[in-house]
This record gives C-alpha cells, structure tokens and sequence, in this order.
C-alpha cells in the first residue's frame, strides 16, 4: 500500500493544517447539530476525501454501542465495505440517469447503522440535468440520510446546490506542516531524509499533502534522500531561481538577470511561475512596509512592474523576453534617473522579503545659513513651465502603466504655485485616469526623479482648448498600441 493510503488520517486529531475545519465540525458533533449535506471545496490533496470519510464514520457509528459491533463496523467503513457509506465519483457517475439510481436507492432505510452517507467527489463534473435531480433530495432529504459533496472547482457547482449545503473551504497547506508530516512519515518508515531535501518536496507540492507523499514514496528507495535526488527527479522549480533573480536585482547586475532567464527557460521552469513567485515576494514586503509606516512607493512600483509583465506574458510568443525586459528595467532607467525604486535580496533562511525604501530623497539646496548636507551637492533645476516643456518626454517615459502615460499625454500643464503643478485636460476620462490616487503617484515620483523635489499634481479639466505649455498632441492610433501593443 502507498504511504498515502497507509498514513491517510483516521480521525479528526489525525487531520493536519485545516484547524478551523475541525474544529467547527466537533463541535456540531458534541452539541449534536449534524447538518444534512456539507460541501468541501479546495485545491487537490488538502484533505477533502479524508475529512468526510472521518466524518462519515462519526455519523455512522453514533449509536453503535456494542464494542465488538463497533470495531467491526469501524474496519469496513476505513476499507470502504461498509453498506450503509456509498462514495460516488462524480465524474464516472456524472449523468442524470446514476442521479436518479441514487435517489431512488436513498428510499431504503439503512441496513446496519442508523444513518446513511453518501460522499460524491468532484462532484462539478455532474451534469446540469444531474445537479436539478439532485436538488429536491438535498433540499428534503430523508431524515436518515446524509450528503458530503466534495469538489476542487467550486465554481462549477451552482449556487443552488451550495444554498443548501453548508461549505467548508479547505486551505492550502503551510510547507511547515506538511515537513513535519512528512519527517513524522520518514521516521517510522525509516526512511533516511535531508531536512533541505524535506523543503523541496514540501515546495514541490504546492500545499498538497497528497503531492508531497507520493513523491517521499517515490524516492523511498534511496539509501539516503538528498536534496540533489529531489531536485534530479522534479527539476529546478522556481523558487531554487528566485534567490539568484534577488540578488542580481538587489546588486542591478543586468548580465545576472539575462543568465537566470535563459536558465529558468532552459530548465522548462514557467516563467509566469516565476514572475508570480516575484510578485509575491514584493506584496510581503508592501505589507511590511505599510504595517510599519515605512514609504510603500518602491514595491508599488515593483508590483505594477511586475503585474504588467504578466499579463503581458499571457500574449507574448516571447515570455521570457517579457519578465527580461521588466526585471531590467527595475535596475536602471534610460532616462538616467536614479535606478530602481526598489532593491531586491535574497534575505536569509529562504525567507525573501523586498525591502521598499523610500524613493532616492531630494538633494537639499544648500542656503547661507545652512551647512551643506554632503560634499557633493546637486544643483536642483527651478520648476517652471519651461523645466517641465524641455523634460516632459523623459517625464512620460518614466510614468507607467501605459494607459496612464497615455492620459498623461493628453494634459496641459496651465500654472505652477510653488511645488503644486496643475495639469489641465481637455478630456474627464484623461483627467479621472491620472487624478486616480495610485497615478498620481506615479507622476509625482516620475517629477522627483528629474527635479529633485517632492511636488503634488493637481488635476482640472476644461472645456475651450488651450495651447499646451508641455506634451505633444496625442496621436490615438499610437496611444492604442502602446497601451494594448502591436497587432
């Protein structure tokens, strides 16, 4: 028998990372508040089958007193012989005709115990037809009768059969928990593992216990389980590239950048993985700045970066060239502005974080009564309505996403009062899209960048056109392409 049947969990003490599950469920089970029909909803191998079986057997044993009954009864529900729990998979039994056998079987009354249990896994793929013959039954159901629907594509069953089930959504697994499932596996199996080895698998299974079960069974074999036998048997995944593409980014080593990809495309390693993995990383460190009160501006522009590229990912005959592309351009800019908003590193013990310091700070302009902050001092250039017209085309190249440069092209820069530059539009959607707080934002770095100081934006619109002070007319054909790409 695999490791998987043979350590499948028993019973609710025996059931790992889905506490909140549990928990709920004993505490129907002591206050006798059973509900006639559960549905479990999660991604593949988090414990769905495992769960209703246990609590299948909970229902099925409830007034079985006689001990020798008890275990006997106990033995055939775990060999799935027991007459009274019928589990259904629902894609061999998915049409209205298996349905309706059921439902006509669900009349007979119970032969040993006092209840009967049907489990009906991926349950989604029954038939529209099914799910309507299926209804009446769940809504009015025998009062000996008990339905656990389980199903990985929750979206696919309809909202009638939900409102009348009571959902439980099973989580993905934490690697930590599912290490020490698999360490508490190896040791009474006496299997030889590395601990880094241990992590692999545990990444490898992306929250599946199932996942990371089968393949401890698959390397069982070995002498000693290495982290290099792991890695032989699944290939590099994409977190063994991750600490590289962090510290090219962190040092803005470009050349790095351009080996890791051709090796994660050598390696057969989706590159969308990896660019998620990446994007990740950066909404842990958002997090951490914001819970600490620290500038945010550097990881959100990571995270634009990096959502951009995804999608773009999704058209791209190219995709490497796409995350290429993003990656280099959070280490420099070609506008020769300071380089990337952010630094990325590979921090310690496997545990990534991307720190967002705040953007590059204004170099002061030194006055007679002021002691220079530094030997070197950069002269900041005035802002004026001129300052603005000679680098509006390096403002617009640092602006992104595309679709607010876009609207960025359409404004005219009427006045400015001090650091407070109002932008005029002839249009209310361009003026909406750039009021927007996230590009504001945006723009306002894009001008810190180029002027050394803080300034704020603000957005008007109007209706009589006036000349514009900076930005060329917008060419819409060319705006459409840049925004949606070439055709």
């Amino acid at each position: 028998m695999t490791l998987y049947l043979t350590y499948r969990p028993q019973s609710f003490a025996d059931v790992v990372g889905q506490d909140h599950i549990v928990t709920t469920l004993e505490r129907s089970i002591d206050r006798d508040r059973i509900s006639h029909a559960y549905l479990f909803c999660g991604t593949r191998g988090t414990g769905k089958t495992s769960v209703a079986r246990i609590l299948a057997k909970t229902i099925l044993l409830a007034g079985i007193t006689d001990e020798t009954l008890r275990a006997q009864c106990t033995k055939a529900i775990e060999e799935g012989s027991f007459v009274d729990l019928i589990e259904i998979d629902g894609a061999s039994n998915r049409k209205i005709d298996d349905v309706r056998d059921l439902i006509e079987k669900i009349n007979f009354t119970p032969s040993i115990s006092k209840a009967k249990v049907y489990i009906i896994d991926e349950v989604h793929m029954l038939t529209k037809e099914a799910f309507n013959a299926l209804l009446k039954t769940l809504e009015e159901p025998p009062p000996y009768a008990y339905f656990i629907l389980a199903t990985t594509e929750l979206h696919k069953v309809p909202d009638t059969i939900q409102s009348r089930c009571q959902r439980f959504l099973f989580r993905k697994v934490k690697d930590d928990d599912i290490i020490r499932r698999l360490q508490y596996i190896a040791d009474r199996e006496r299997i030889t593992v590395e601990r880094d080895a241990l992590r692999a698998i545990a990444r490898h299974a992306q929250g599946s216990f199932r996942d990371g079960i089968a393949l401890l069974d698959q390397l069982r074999s070995l002498e000693k389980i290495s982290l290099a036998d792991v890695t032989d048997r699944i290939g590099k995944t994409s977190a063994g590239f991750i600490d590289d593409l962090l510290q090219s980014l962190s040092e803005q080593k470009g050349e790095r950048i351009i080996e890791t990809i051709r090796q994660i495309e050598e390696a057969n390693v989706p590159v969308d993985t990896v660019a998620a993995d990446l994007l990740g990383i950066a909404r842990e460190t958002l997090h951490e700045a914001v819970e600490k009160n620290q500038p945010t501006s550097g990881a959100l522009r990571t995270i634009d970066t990096l959502l951009q590229a995804l999608r773009d990912m999704r058209s791209s005959p190219l995709p490497g060239l796409v995350l290429e592309s993003a990656l280099l351009s959070l280490c420099s800019e070609e506008t020769g502005a300071p380089a990337a908003p952010v630094k990325l590193r590979a921090a310690p013990e496997k545990e990534h974080k991307i720190p967002a310091p705040s953007p590059a700070a204004p170099s002061p302009v030194q006055t007679k009564n002021e002691a220079p902050a530094s030997s070197a001092i950069i002269e900041a250039e005035d802002l004026t309505t001129a300052s603005v017209a000679k680098h509006w085309e390096a403002i617009l190249k640092i602006v992104t996403p595309p679709s607010v440069r876009m609207s960025l092209k359409d404004a005219t820069v009427s006045s400015i009062d001090g650091n407070t530059i109002t932008l005029t539009f002839g249009s209310a959607f361009h003026q909406g899209k750039v009021a927007d707080t996230k590009a504001s934002r945006a723009i306002e770095e894009a001008f810190l960048s180029i002027f050394k100081r803080p300034v704020r934006i603000q957005c008007v619109t109007e209706q009589a056109a006036t000349p514009k002070v900076a930005g060329p007319d917008t060419d819409l054909a060319a705006a459409a392409q840049e925004v949606f790409g070439g055709f």
